[in-house]
């Protein structure tokens, strides 16, 4: 297994969420990586925060997401982030974040969060309409994926989060 920096950015390439991670291994959903609990994050080029729960994600091959799948003791079981198709090189997985996340709370609630920073930043960042097309498109194609339970959100995660915890 080895060692990848995960690299969220926002339109326009400021940096956003980073920290590492360890590939666990691909299926047929795309790369799966593990971030252990104590794993350390940064948001931008703010402090450091350890983060308090372990997860794997998954960044697909050829889609507009990338998820977080939380062990049992984080709130949210599944946090989906709407970026533009993650992009690997040289020990990297790069992302734009587009702010809208699909979100599946340990109570079963389904959210779609961020829709107003998701509006602003269209403005201010300048998004181009066919990003903001596809966006909205991942988003309402996830909030209906999760919510049928179609893999791989009905339990595909379970074996790789397994391997973080």
């Amino acid at each position: 297994m080895s060692d990848v920096k995960v690299i969220f950015r926002k339109y326009g390439g400021a940096l956003h969420w980073n920290h590492l991670g360890r590939i666990l291994g691909e299926d047929e959903y795309g790369v799966w990586v593990a971030v252990p609990m104590g794993t350390l994050a940064r948001k931008g080029e703010e402090p450091p925060v350890a983060w308090d729960y372990p997860s794997s994600m998954l960044f697909p091959r050829d889609a507009w997401w990338t998820a977080s799948f939380n062990g049992p003791q984080h709130r949210t079981e599944i946090y989906i982030d709407v970026t533009t198709v993650p992009e690997w090189r040289d020990g990297e997985v790069t992302m734009v974040d587009l702010d809208l996340d699909v979100i599946k709370m340990r109570d079963g609630r389904l959210i779609l969060d961020d829709e107003d920073e998701f509006a602003e930043h269209q403005v201010s960042l300048g998004y181009p309409a066919e990003v903001i097309e596809r966006a909205e498109e991942t988003a309402r194609w996830l909030l209906r994926a999760v919510e049928q339970r179609q893999e791989p959100f009905g339990g595909a995660h379970v074996r790789w989060l397994s391997q973080v915890v």
